[in-house]
């Protein structure tokens, strides 16, 4: 059969073809072409500084960092896979000049090389999105979220079992140390073994004494060494309480404040996460990331090993102030920052704080206002310091306790008590049927809490705490879904940092390259018009 009238593009493995230039290939307006451009303005300084000098030579430093960024822009965050890129995507290609470094290279550059240099390389890039009008740096909208760290779900230890099981050892050590000095004779004591019973009274039991007490055993088998007993005893303290009484200690050290972590990622703490699939509560090891938005740009984020986010403000904006950013205006956020600290330390920065506490939408319901005990729904007396209830009795102060934070900041909590609460008819729902209605009040708390009320009922107020919601949580949303990044590849602090890091560079990059296409389209319109 013929086919004379079949033809086809001609197509020939065989035969050289033009252009060689991968760049002709590259859209004008493509992403690549924008890391490409953001990262060759990044001051080489920066770079250079994690390069020690001498050896055989690195690759490029700008090189690996527009590759793993163009990467994370798309959702490749696998070295192998970024490795893999460079041999089959033409903007990997072209990004990186036809080299190709393996994965390994990819890896070590990104975890070693990165973590001194993140924060600088994400705030240079961070200004020039300021140059470019983009971001004002004058409002701060701060929210987190919890990401899984690389860590298995159920290799855990919990700080109030590390604890039970060290206050066990030590009862079992002081038994130990008691019977050695009930078998020992008064006249065959020395001098050091006389006081090893007086050393342990005094002081809280270690690893350390628990290697002088060996060393006292010894010296006393030289001149005893058919003694079962303290043989008995001697072994005992070197196969299973020493071992285990340093496990204990290098355990408290770890946890540093905390209440557990995960022994494949020590810096990992175990969080109640949103992605909850099995709906049982379950913890999961992870990190809770902080990040701070303008126009859905990230202009600051930190990790943190703490769970609950009202702890997080201070560190979050430490290390801001560390790397010499400027202060902004406003600070927007949820209830969850919304504590007397937080107030007192924006107060004392001179940031203007749009943040509710916990209770403030809940103040302004009828059932709230009928609830005739809360501290809120009575009258403050400030000339005689005394509470009114709704039945016009009055709460005298009692006494002051002092609370200290992680932070170290310190609450003051003035105790307030009503000793003629017999027969009132809000007794039952007031005082809980008992004779005493008794308040903790932090009058600096509540001073603070009505000049929030206040700032978030004008006008700008209302209007930034709604921003709120379309400024800092649609880019979880971006990372989280539309990227798909909902669990950390890299383990430890210091390296997640950096994957963070990255990821929020990579946004930023994504979104700016959004923000440059309807304009483009916009020009091209008029030309036409024009033509």
């Amino acid at each position: 059969m013929k086919h004379d009238h079949i033809s086809f593009i001609n197509y020939n493995m065989d035969q050289l073809i033009l252009p060689l230039d991968l760049e002709i290939k590259i859209p004008p307006n493509h992403l690549s072409r924008l890391v490409h451009q953001v990262v060759e303005q990044i001051d080489d300084k920066i770079l250079y500084r994690v390069y020690p000098g001498g050896g055989r030579a690195a690759y490029h430093p700008k090189m690996m960092l527009k590759v793993i960024l163009y990467a994370y822009t798309k959702g490749i965050y696998s070295s192998r896979k970024i490795a893999s890129q460079l041999q089959e995507n033409i903007y990997f290609m072209w990004l990186a000049n036809y080299q190709q470094p393996d994965f390994r290279t990819i890896n070590r550059f990104r975890s070693e090389r990165m973590k001194d240099i993140i924060y600088e390389t994400f705030f240079s890039i961070v200004d020039l999105l300021h140059q470019q009008g983009l971001i004002q740096l004058e409002e701060y909208f701060l929210d987190g979220t919890k990401i899984e760290a690389n860590a298995n779900k159920y290799t855990f230890v919990w700080r109030k079992a590390t604890e039970k099981f060290d206050a066990k050892l030590d009862e079992k050590y002081r038994t130990i140390v008691a019977g050695i000095e009930a078998i020992t004779k008064e006249d065959e004591k020395t001098e050091v073994e006389s006081s090893l019973q007086e050393r342990l009274d005094k002081n809280p039991v270690t690893s350390e004494q628990m290697k002088d007490t060996i060393s006292v055993l010894e010296k006393r088998l030289e001149t005893e060494p058919k003694n079962k007993a303290i043989k008995k005893a001697k072994r005992q303290l070197e196969k299973d309480l020493l071992p285990r009484k340093q496990k204990y200690e290098a355990q408290k050290e770890i946890f540093n404040g905390r209440n557990s972590y995960s022994k494949t990622d020590k810096d990992a703490t175990f969080m109640r996460m949103k992605e909850d699939h099995m709906k049982n509560g379950q913890l999961k090891p992870g990190y809770n990331v902080q990040i701070g938005t303008e126009n859905q740009f990230i202009v600051g984020f930190s990790l943190h090993q703490r769970a609950g986010d009202p702890g997080c403000l201070q560190p979050h904006f430490g290390i801001l102030e560390s790397y010499g950013r400027p202060k902004p205006k406003a600070l927007i956020a949820d209830s969850g920052y919304g504590s007397e600290e937080n107030y007192a330390f924006c107060d004392k920065k001179e940031i203007e704080a749009f943040v509710k506490y916990n209770t403030l939408d809940k103040e302004q319901t009828k059932k709230w206002k009928n609830q005739v005990g809360r501290v809120e729904n009575m009258t403050y007396d400030e000339e005689l310091d005394e509470w009114v209830c709704a039945n016009n009795k009055r709460l005298t102060f009692a006494y002051e306790k002092k609370q200290k934070t992680d932070n170290g900041y310190i609450t003051k909590k003035r105790i307030y008590r009503c000793l003629d609460c017999q027969g009132c008819p809000f007794q039952e729902i007031c005082a809980k049927g008992k004779d005493t209605k008794t308040i903790s009040v932090s009058l600096e708390n509540q001073q603070r809490r009505r000049e929030v009320r206040e700032r978030l009922a004008t006008k700008e107020g209302d209007k930034l705490y709604r921003r709120r919601k379309c400024d800092v949580e649609p880019v979880f949303g971006q990372i989280k879904y539309n990227r798909g990044f909902h669990r950390f590849l890299l383990r430890g602090l210091s390296k997640t940092t950096v994957e963070w890091g990255l990821i929020c560079i990579a946004h930023n990059l994504t979104k700016w390259a959004n923000q440059l296409k309807p304009k483009v389209k916009k020009e091209e319109n008029n030309d036409k018009k024009v033509a």
